[in-house]
């Protein structure tokens, strides 16, 4: 029989840039181990995941990572009064560090999740992945963090046009002068803060793979995916599942290295000749985590088993020639549902 759960996953935003929380939803429903009632935790009133009532039984409005830790403890134990929470599941970068530092105190409620430490979820950022890189022995092109204008203005003079410039948390700009650098850099810092980051371009074949670890260094799963259709922003609308043994051997070398627990998205590029250079860690699942459902490896499942500290096996095969392509429709919602969640904060 499966073992019933309650799992609180954020990341709602099922948009043109879409967040990983329905991806996990869906993988968590196609569970062979677990039947789940899942509770949604929005940040907007209008991310569509609220209102699909297929996938989230319950939404509730949750304090924007801004707010602080506080804030989230006391809202979240507010919703656990009320729904019983098992295991929490946050998929957004800019949410988990307020969700690191409350690991223990919703440990101590019985809340579980598996995330990693504050430092390791540090050592994988933008701006350490020269050094990490160094550590693993995995190829990163050169990376500066940039604080002012100054550092702007001495990176173009250094670099060769274009390069992207970095969100600390999200979104990348490629840039092919000085000006559009510092409006890239205006406008980045103002949405994620500092430091900004200026990545060298490399060019190349963009294949992502999306993992998890066990935090001591194994990889319990991972699939390739290469990029068949990308938006303006550069996200995957569509992909197809890869066999590619190099890249998930530096794929595992990295997490040995991070000893990861947890999903992550490793964002890769295959230079001219014909070697791997790492361009992100994104310390969470992608948007499309569940092609490795659909291909065999369902990660998430597995996070909740980590989670609930249950042995889990480690993974290797997964489906190859698996396309995933994401579509967009119109979801139809009663205005009474709009208004409890605006005006109660749930739904």
């Amino acid at each position: 029989m499966k073992i019933k759960l309650v799992i609180g996953v954020t990341a709602l935003n099922a948009i043109d840039s879409p967040g990983p929380g329905i991806a996990v939803i869906r993988s968590l429903r196609d569970s062979k181990k677990f039947d789940v009632r899942i509770i949604g935790l929005a940040y907007e009133f209008l991310e569509p995941g609220i209102f699909m009532h297929d996938l989230v039984d319950k939404s509730y409005q949750i304090p924007l990572p801004g707010t602080g830790m506080e804030a989230l403890w006391q809202r979240i134990t507010q919703i656990h009064e009320r729904e019983s929470i098992d295991v929490l599941i946050p998929n957004f970068d800019a949410e988990l560090f307020n969700f690191i530092q409350l690991a223990d105190r919703f440990k101590a409620i019985g809340i579980q999740t598996f995330l990693p430490t504050a430092s390791q979820f540090e050592n994988r950022h933008k701006t350490n992945l020269p050094q990490l890189g160094k550590i693993s022995g995995i190829a990163v092109p050169e990376t500066r963090s940039l604080n002012t204008l100054k550092d702007v203005r001495n990176v173009s003079k250094d670099w060769t046009f274009p390069f992207f410039i970095k969100g600390r948390y999200y979104d990348a700009i490629r840039v092919f002068s000085e000006e559009q650098a510092n409006a890239a850099f205006h406008k980045l810092a103002a949405a994620w803060g500092y430091p900004v980051i200026a990545q060298k371009n490399v060019s190349g074949e963009e294949v992502n793979v999306t993992a998890i670890g066990d935090g001591k260094g194994n990889t319990l799963g991972a699939v390739a995916m290469k990029k068949m259709y990308v938006t303006d922003k550069g996200k995957a609308w569509s992909g197809i599942s890869i066999a590619d043994e190099d890249l998930l051997l530096q794929s595992k070398k990295l997490i040995q290295a991070l000893r990861w627990p947890g999903g992550l998205e490793l964002e890769w590029i295959k230079d001219a000749n014909g070697n791997y250079q790492l361009l992100e860690i994104n310390p969470r699942f992608p948007a499309w985590v569940y092609l490795a459902t659909g291909c065999g490896q369902n990660h998430p499942e597995q996070l909740v088993s980590l989670a609930l500290e249950q042995p889990v096996e480690a993974i290797e095969a997964y489906e190859t020639g698996k396309l995933f392509v994401r579509f967009s429709f119109d979801l139809l919602v009663n205005i009474e549902d709009f208004e409890k969640i605006t005006t109660k904060g749930e739904l």
